[in-house]
């Protein structure tokens, strides 16, 4: 059993990992905001009051805030959190006018604000792009090498040598494939397709359910079929122009997964007690940090996908809230009203706290905060 990171490593661990991303995050905009000729007037990582900072000959403040939670970029003439100009924006002489956020057309704000999530992806397709290069590409074929008894796969009848060539539908190219299907579906009924000697047929079964414990005490829910691969594992090199290739399928994987666990929460089928928040990342952050450099390397990877994923959500406050009131406005040929855009990125305000403070709660729970807590008033 490897023992919890203590508490200093954990915030080191917190702070390495988001800070660099938040940073790549706000970069995005800047550099796209400088290359349409806009003006940045903050440019900060953290919330709240400033503990340190510079302004540069372009009249850019460069801060960080004492909570390192996030970050933003604050151009010329972005007024408020719709990005609306007020009358002051009017004022303006036409010159300055021009290097301000609103004075842009709408394809170009929408470059802006969409660089931020891609280089959030980039950063990570360029982390997993030397994780291929390095170890290789595990190829498994999807041929069954054993059944095991008790399983879900048992009822199914599929026997060793037959080729799982779909589960629901969805095309199975490597024995990963099935994997990472089943392990979000827990309890699920899912129909495979298979061929046994070059004859295709269909199966059906029910997702199995693991409880796993990993080393560090987090218990996991994990679906599982019952199969195992025919045959050695075989890793494959990867030459250095078709590791980038390799890594935008992996992030492409990684993000399926995400909203397919997503529209699972949604819908009920995957319970809301599983989301995490600051807390679980930066408990998380101290665990893959104490276990080596690759394995938070590629844990930062990770969070850099959720961050970008995240971000492109059409929620008001974030820039897919942006990007929709762009499309919107493309589309109309004038943006929606004041008043609409204003009550909106209120409401996705109050969204985003209230989801803050629901994965917080969580977060302390899995802790086992409230459980302690219980046990005191008890």
């Amino acid at each position: 059993m490897i023992e919890t990171p203590g508490l200093l490593l954990t915030i080191l661990a917190f702070v390495c990992a988001l800070g660099p991303l938040v940073f790549v995050h706000e970069m995005g905009h800047y550099l796209a905001g400088r290359w349409f000729g806009v003006k940045a007037e903050t440019f900060a990582i953290g919330f709240g009051r400033e503990i340190a900072g510079f302004t540069d000959k372009r009249g850019t403040r460069w801060k960080i805030g004492w909570l390192p939670l996030g970050g933003y970029v604050k151009f010329a003439g972005d007024m408020n959190p719709a990005s609306q100009a007020d009358a002051a924006w009017l004022s303006l002489p036409p010159e300055e006018r021009a290097r301000t956020f609103q004075a842009k057309p709408v394809w170009e704000r929408a470059i802006i604000v969409a660089a931020g999530p891609a280089i959030n992806f980039f950063a990570a397709i360029l982390i997993l792009a030397g994780f291929a290069y390095a170890y290789g590409e595990v190829v498994i074929p999807p041929v069954v090498g054993q059944v095991m008894p008790g399983s879900a796969a048992a009822a199914t009848g599929l026997k060793p040598g037959d080729r799982v060539t779909a589960i629901d539908g969805r095309e199975v190219t490597d024995f990963a494939d099935i994997a990472r299907y089943v392990q979000i579906r827990a309890g699920e009924r899912v129909t495979i397709a298979a061929t046994r000697n070059g004859t295709p047929f269909t199966t059906s079964t029910t997702i199995g359910t693991d409880q796993q414990r990993d080393r560090f005490g987090n218990e996991y829910r994990v679906g599982r079929l019952g199969l195992r691969g025919a045959g050695t594992i075989d890793v494959q090199p990867v030459g250095l122009l078709r590791a980038p290739v390799v890594a935008v399928k992996r992030t492409g994987e990684i993000v399926r997964m995400m909203v397919e666990t997503l529209g699972q929460v949604i819908s009920g089928r995957r319970s809301v007690k599983e989301l995490g928040g600051p807390v679980s990342i930066a408990k998380v952050s101290g665990e893959q940090m104490s276990l080596g450099l690759d394995a938070f390397v590629f844990f930062v990877a990770l969070v850099s996908i959720n961050l970008g994923f995240i971000n492109l959500l059409p929620v008001p406050m974030l820039d897919g809230g942006h990007l929709f009131f762009y499309a919107i406005e493309a589309v109309r040929r004038r943006p929606l009203e004041p008043a609409a855009q204003e009550w909106a990125f209120r409401g996705g305000l109050i969204a985003i706290l209230a989801l803050m403070l629901f994965v917080t709660f969580n977060d302390l729970g899995n802790l086992g905060l409230w459980k302690n807590i219980a046990g005191l008033i008890g």
